[in-house]
């Protein structure tokens, strides 16, 4: 197997790996990597942070191996292989009436990619999270492959979805598909003046899907205004599709300037009308809308930024307006902020959701910033919250590990699957995730 000195970094460009990386094109070249050198799997990299990195050891770039293995048009089961792309599988299969159960924000995450962060999308209050819809998996580890599932070596499955890749290497996927009515979107768009109307028009929703996008820098009155997005499937015409645009450069540090984040918050604001309103969309532009501008990280500069994205319980909703609050104190935050309401559904022991409300903001990558994040993770975790591991960057161990209470058994399920370690990337390191002390 070809091994290549490979320079590469997560998503929010803080964080950066050297190592050598395969890039097999068949399970066979899989097994032969592995029985070379053990290394863990990456995919896209799409993780904000240190999620799929292993600096100064190998890892195996698993993009290659996305061929679709076999569908199911009457049951809407689907297997593919690990690497392939969710944006791909809506693409090739919502004009046949299905989709993948559950997206992320970005159509470029792989299959793997999902179940390891066991990722929940504009849907999670009615669908659960991503590993809930998954039938079985092909499981590659030290000691050979194994099918898990559910009910198959459930505490196996369990420990691997939302399990950052400790288990094994995630080969091939059997999903259950989720019927659409077509190919595009209906979109309705409503403002909510402030945090409180906010939260109440996501617990009045009945859409399949809903997201906030939040105007972090509001004060005030103002604080938490935003824009509901609420939408269903629908066939029809499809609108023009968009021409991908790129961001050819990094940008300046003051194009994320304060005066000039809060001139495009009040206006992004204000485009849409205090009626509301409701258009077509192509779905890629309600799932994905920043897929459509490639290399978009770089609008934050080479020094890159991180996100904070926190969920709290219901009744601690409280927590998060004073994290708004600070928030838009410090002046920090950049225009993409988003709110959403999170049903209960999760499928592993360190997976993310838990019913409640999560808020995801992005900054820039400044001192200033670091000591931000540091102080909203304390309020997270004195709000009986979570920090979601696939964009955290910052976090300390001893507050990850008091977020998630089934990390014990996760940890006991990772020694037996991996005894020697031959998994752990940088991110498992950082938080020392495989120990319970």
């Amino acid at each position: 197997m070809l091994w290549k000195t490979t320079e590469y970094a997560g998503w929010g460009r803080v964080h950066t790996a050297t190592g050598q990386v395969a890039r097999p094109e068949r399970v066979s070249n899989l097994v032969a990597a592995l029985k070379e050198t053990p290394a863990p799997a990456i995919g896209m990299c799409r993780s904000y942070g240190d999620a799929s990195l292993n600096d100064g050891g190998a890892a195996i770039d698993m993009t290659r191996l996305d061929r679709i293995i076999g569908f199911d048009p009457d049951s809407g089961t689907l297997e593919v292989e690990g690497g392939c792309q969710i944006g791909e599988l809506a693409r090739l299969f919502a004009p046949r009436g299905w989709l993948p159960a559950v997206m992320p924000g970005t159509g470029f995450a792989t299959v793997a990619g999902c179940i390891a962060n066991d990722v929940h999308g504009k849907n999670h209050h009615g669908n659960g999270s991503f590993g809930q819809h998954v039938i079985s998996l092909v499981l590659m580890t030290p000691s050979g492959k194994k099918v898990i599932g559910p009910k198959k070596s459930a505490k196996l499955f369990q420990a691997t979805v939302g399990g950052l890749g400790q288990t094994g290497i995630i080969v091939s996927v059997k999903l259950q598909m989720l019927p659409c009515k077509g190919d595009v979107m209906m979109v309705t768009e409503r403002r909510a003046e402030s945090y409180e109307d906010f939260l109440t028009l996501l617990d009045n929703s009945t859409a399949t899907y809903s997201v906030g996008w939040i105007d972090a820098t509001a004060k005030g009155n103002n604080l938490g205004r935003g824009i509901l997005e609420e939408a269903e499937t629908g066939s029809g015409l499809m609108p023009a599709q968009k021409k991908p645009k790129s961001v050819p450069f990094n940008a300046p540090a003051f194009a994320l300037s304060k005066p000039i984040v809060k001139a495009f918050n009040a206006a992004y604001y204000r485009r849409v009308p205090e009626s509301g309103r409701t258009s077509v969309k192509p779905i890629n532009d309600f799932f994905f809308p920043l897929d459509a501008i490639h290399d978009w990280n770089k609008l934050y500069g080479k020094r890159g930024f991180h996100q904070f994205q926190c969920v709290v319980p219901i009744e601690k909703a409280a927590a998060l307006r004073e994290m708004l609050e600070l928030i838009a104190r410090s002046g920090l935050a950049s225009p993409l902020a988003v709110l959403k309401r999170m049903g209960a559904g999760r499928a592993g022991n360190m997976s993310f959701p838990m019913e409640g409300y999560t808020l995801a903001v992005d900054f820039p990558n400044r001192p200033q910033a670091e000591i931000l994040i540091s102080r909203l993770e304390e309020m997270t975790q004195l709000a009986g919250g979570r920090l979601y591991l696939a964009k955290d960057s910052l976090a300390t161990g001893a507050r990850i590990k008091s977020m998630y209470p089934e990390h014990a058994a996760w940890v006991d399920e990772v020694e037996k699957a991996d005894p020697e370690g031959q998994f752990a990337t940088d991110l498992i390191r950082r938080l020392d995730l495989r120990t319970t002390l």
